[in-house]
């Protein structure tokens, strides 16, 4: 059995027993503690209180995901504008119940979005609450385990709100991606199962940490990198080494690969699927495995610190604000503690490991989520081993985190309807408008493009059938009449033409252009080239 937290001291301090150690600070402290106590008193509630029997801080942030779901959903409808592109290619996806899907993505988040939009509709409520509830299971799942850990209820608070800290987290995730919230959501509760694994030992929570691999495996491939980590993690400890290797570990992996075995046989036949976007790695042979392996430390190197130079600097402050010399750090580590750090260690040394045997040079700071992840988590338990000192380093850090996750609100409302300037500019567009227009001189049934913002149409028709160049079984889901559009250009792109002409399609002569109004745009809108489909018959010409 792991040792709880309780093997240091400090980390055995329960929330009555923290309340004791407020009042023996207020009896000691100088002025200028008492004036900083008082300045961080919402602090100091976040951190120890509670709404009923639940925590304060897990309150507030399931009303804040409420929030969230309720005002971006008004937002739209207000505006009447649509979803971004990671939005969008859902609203494609949600309506099958697949193994698989395209565009070298896990199918998990996908079938949440089949459930969820099978009870509430396809609409952007659905949508919303799908991202948010995965965002307060990966919140909640992370606070129940370092609560697991023995850790307090002010650690395990500075632990969740450390993880807002992160831009891609509190930012970039409320606005856009879709698999990437999975990741998040399922790297918590995988964390959850290990710390329940590691002090029960029942069959049952063998099957269960093999239940989280297999979602964890499911919700973003990447996250093979985290449960290699953890594995490691716990071989590298004595006192948790046993958990893996007792027998029982197969009831996890036999229940890993049962729920991952329809997905693994789909990607066994469909690896151009799984591969679509192998691209974005910048994966280059052509200069040297040296000059390769140097490029792709250095454009890691570049996404760790984008990823998590927020984070380090906030609680790197919040240490100093807190007097805390350098000797404390090298305090002994209780075995929770150095689980979380060796996670974090083990995950980056394997990152580096795959970074050089597979020649890749581009990294995207979310990538790095289920490496860095557990980062706040780790600096929280130190904090907590620091006596005194850790109240007024843990307090800053929430007052910071909840303080970010508050400004940064009226931000993500007004990007649900401007979308920015880049491809998130797809939001604007007058969807209602842009389907009368399209189905004026008869129905459609299948709305196709060379990219996936074309999703948004089914918000207008959830029974329109909208194909990307990237969806699985393309000619067997085409329904006549159909038709191609696209935004902006002259000219589709060739892949969607491949994908027409191996359905057995031409394009029809005749071309319509569009002017779709756009919200908070130019008021000539935006150009939109729509062509009719008949099928190909023995004699004709490939489209083009």
């Amino acid at each position: 059995m792991l040792p709880k937290a309780a093997a240091h001291p400090k980390a055995a301090t329960t929330l009555c027993g923290a309340r004791s150690h407020a009042s023996a600070a207020g009896a000691t402290g100088t002025g200028d503690e008492n004036s900083l106590k008082y300045s961080m008193k919402w602090a100091e509630w976040l951190a120890e209180g509670r709404i009923g029997p639940f925590p304060a801080a897990i309150v507030l942030v399931a009303l804040y995901c409420c929030t969230q779901v309720v005002v971006l959903s008004l937002a739209s409808l207000w505006a009447g504008t649509g979803v971004g592109v990671d939005d969008s290619e859902q609203l494609m996806y949600m309506r099958f119940l697949w193994a698989g899907y395209g565009g070298s993505q896990p199918p998990l988040y996908s079938w949440l979005g089949w459930l969820t939009s099978s009870v509430f509709g396809t609409n952007i409520f659905a949508l919303k609450l799908l991202k948010y509830s995965l965002i307060f299971v990966a919140l909640t799942s992370v606070f129940v385990a370092v609560r697991k850990l023995g850790y307090s209820q002010r650690t395990a608070v500075a632990s969740i709100l450390g993880l807002l800290l992160f831009p891609q987290l509190v930012w970039e995730m409320q606005h856009t991606l879709s698999h990437t919230v999975a990741a998040f959501c399922f790297s918590g509760l995988l964390l959850l199962a290990l710390v329940e694994l590691l002090q029960r030992k029942s069959l049952l929570t063998y099957a269960l940490f093999g239940l989280a691999i297999g979602a964890a495996v499911l919700a973003k491939y990447n996250l093979f990198i985290l449960i290699a980590a953890m594995l490691a993690a716990t071989l590298s400890l004595r006192e948790t080494r046993q958990v893996i290797l007792r027998p029982q570990i197969m009831i996890s992996m036999a229940v890993a690969l049962l729920v991952c075995l329809p997905t693994l046989y789909w990607t066994a036949t469909h690896p151009s699927e799984l591969l679509a976007r192998s691209y974005k790695f910048g994966i280059n042979e052509g200069d040297g495995a040296f000059l390769v392996a140097l490029k792709g430390i250095i454009g890691f190197g570049d996404a760790v610190m984008n990823f998590a130079i927020l984070p380090v600097v906030i609680f790197a402050v919040a240490m100093l604000a807190g007097r805390v010399s350098p000797s404390t750090l090298r305090l002994r580590l209780p075995d929770s503690e150095k689980l979380l750090w060796r996670i974090l260690g083990f995950g980056l040394c394997i990152t580096i490991v795959l970074v050089i045997a597979s020649g890749a040079t581009t990294f995207k700071a979310r990538w790095l989520l289920p490496v860095l992840l557990f980062l706040p988590a780790a600096f929280a338990a130190r904090m907590d081993s620091l006596g005194d000192k850790d109240r007024t380093a843990q307090n800053l850090t929430i007052t910071v985190a909840a303080t970010l996750a508050i400004l940064i609100l009226p931000a993500t409302w007004a990007y649900q309807v401007y979308g920015g300037k880049g491809q998130g500019r797809v939001v604007r567009l007058d969807y209602p408008t842009l389907y009368h227009d399209l189905t004026a001189d008869g129905a459609v049934k299948t709305v196709m493009s060379d990219w996936h913002w074309v999703g948004n149409l089914r918000l207008i028709d959830p029974d329109l059938v909208v194909l990307g160049e990237e969806v699985p079984g393309f000619a067997a889901l085409l329904q006549e009449p159909t038709v191609l559009i696209w935004l902006d250009r002259p000219s589709p792109e060739p892949e969607i033409l491949d994908r027409i002409n191996q359905a057995g399609f031409v394009l029809d002569s005749e071309r319509r252009s569009l002017r779709v109004p756009e919200f908070l745009g130019s008021s000539e809108g935006r150009l939109v080239t729509v062509v009719k489909l008949k099928k190909r018959n023995a004699n004709a010409p490939a489209a083009d």
